[in-house]
């Protein structure tokens, strides 16, 4: 009996890994960033920039997350944030970038407006290859980020760096690699600002950060 052997599709059997390959690595379905369900603003947007429409007012995005519902359930899940954080500072030192991923995502779940999260999700695809969402992810973090930074000069309270969350000082200092001193709040007419002596290259300097809106959101929290 003679056996008839069938053409053997190199091109076919290439795509046949790279799928495996990528099945391996990320498991079968792509974990996503859950949008907020809430008819306002915030929820809108962030639906928006996960469908990759990058080019939006961020510094409104930002205020409007203050306004949304979606803040109060941030604000009541801040331990899973940090626990989230921990688990994704130990997924770096092994290089689990499946796990970065989902966890970064879980983290913009909860608070979108976490520039961390996109900075490390972001860094991540750029290692995995996938261009196209690093790309986007880079886009949200420096949209975020200009839109404190490019809002004033954070050298007097007068002309300081408008934020929402304390967090957003922290990660900035962090960003030029400034060491902590001193924190103190001080007033300057309208502006509230937390001012920051620190340490930048051996040398000090002080930055104000424009606080009103942190002010708003505890406000908002009943505290």
């Amino acid at each position: 009996m003679t056996v008839k052997l069938l053409p053997f599709n190199l091109r076919f059997l290439g795509l046949l890994l790279l799928t495996f390959k990528t099945t391996f690595s990320f498991g079968q379905v792509q974990p996503q960033v859950i949008v907020p369900s809430f008819d306002d603003d915030f929820s809108k947007t962030v639906q928006q920039l996960e469908n990759g429409q990058t080019d939006i007012d961020y510094l409104a995005f930002r205020y409007s997350f203050i306004e949304s519902e979606q803040f109060r359930v941030a604000s009541g899940k801040m331990r899973e944030l940090d626990s989230l954080k921990k688990a994704m500072y130990g997924q770096m030192e092994k290089s689990a970038y499946s796990d970065i991923i989902s966890t970064t995502k879980q983290m913009l779940s909860i608070d979108y407006t976490n520039m961390l999260a996109h900075k490390i999700l972001r860094q991540t695809y750029k290692i995995v290859g996938d261009t196209i969402n690093a790309a986007k992810y880079k886009a949200i973090q420096f949209g975020l980020l200009n839109s404190i930074v490019k809002n004033g000069d954070g050298q007097t309270c007068a002309t300081a760096w408008p934020v929402i969350q304390v967090e957003e000082e922290y990660f900035i200092l962090t960003m030029i690699d400034a060491q902590l001193l001193e924190q103190s709040i001080t007033e300057e007419k309208r502006h509230i600002c937390d001012q920051m002596n620190v340490k930048v290259d051996g040398k000090k300097k002080t930055y104000y950060f424009e606080t009103s809106k942190v002010f708003e959101g505890y406000k908002k929290l009943g505290l």
